[in-house]
């Protein structure tokens, strides 16, 4: 059976000690559509229910975003142990805009996922249209893509700033350089991506908030093998994101919510 009862959560109780479920989550959150795959017990439904509920329920909290946000004006749907790639924790599938959650290894992984999803939602919102198909706003940045004039998008501009370039000048931060020597070492081109550097970047803040711990949410970002290589942002570089973070997602959520 799966799962998941050794992860222990330090934080607000949302539910109130109640029992939820998947299309609790739906509700709550705002995804177009939840989906469990058929061969998900119900009792490990039960379960992931809550895990999933309370970590989205975390990342609201963390980012002062209402919940209902969370979907992307309902074109993020969700997946538990429906979909998922053999070997993968979790992932995002751009083609149908599914955050999939594998049944017995999906843990840590959300908040990566999630960045993954919204990096790619807000992409055509935050930049002037762009022949190709699928593109994350990390992407269009580094490249200099012309935004949409608006002030949410100059402080979105800051998040990728503060994250991928030194503070004094236009060079890059010490932690894309980290990133770049992991691709050299392990001779592949993933660490030093855009859209991965950021996805790293995010969950690394939200790891790092001090009165929530929820290793469902993420995990490994401050112990393991790949923070030790330097594959995430220092704790000070953290809080300079963390930062730039709340500026954007405190406005942004006021006005995904009208």
């Amino acid at each position: 059976m799966l799962i998941h009862q050794q992860y222990i959560r330090q934080g607000p109780d949302y539910r109130f000690g109640e029992q939820v479920t998947f299309l609790d989550i739906k509700q709550t959150f705002g995804f177009s559509h939840v989906r469990v795959g058929r061969w998900v017990t119900r009792e490990e439904s039960r379960i992931a229910a809550n895990l999933v509920f309370d970590s989205l329920a975390d990342l609201a909290f963390i980012l002062n975003l209402p919940p209902l946000t969370l979907g992307l004006r309902q074109s993020l749907s969700l997946a538990f142990g429906h979909g998922g790639q053999k070997g993968v924790q979790a992932h995002y599938a751009p083609a149908s805009r599914e955050l999939a959650l594998a049944k017995n290894a999906g843990a840590g992984a959300l908040a990566h996922e999630f960045w993954h999803a919204f990096d790619h939602y807000v992409a055509d919102k935050a930049f002037l249209p762009q022949a190709k198909g699928f593109q994350c706003a990390s992407d269009l940045w580094l490249s200099d893509t012309s935004m949409v004039e608006h002030p949410l998008n100059q402080r979105l501009s800051e998040i990728f700033r503060v994250t991928l370039l030194s503070p004094e000048s236009a060079e890059p931060s010490d932690y894309v350089r980290q990133a770049i020597a992991l691709d050299k070492r392990y001779a592949t081109q993933y660490f030093s991506r855009p859209t991965e550097m950021m996805a790293r970047a995010f969950e690394a803040c939200i790891e790092s908030y001090q009165d929530i711990a929820n290793p469902y949410l993420v995990s490994g970002t401050r112990i393991s093998a790949l923070a030790r290589e330097g594959a995430y942002p220092d704790e000070h570089h953290r809080k300079t994101i963390f930062s730039a973070l709340i500026n954007y997602f405190e406005p942004l959520g006021i006005a995904l919510g009208k």
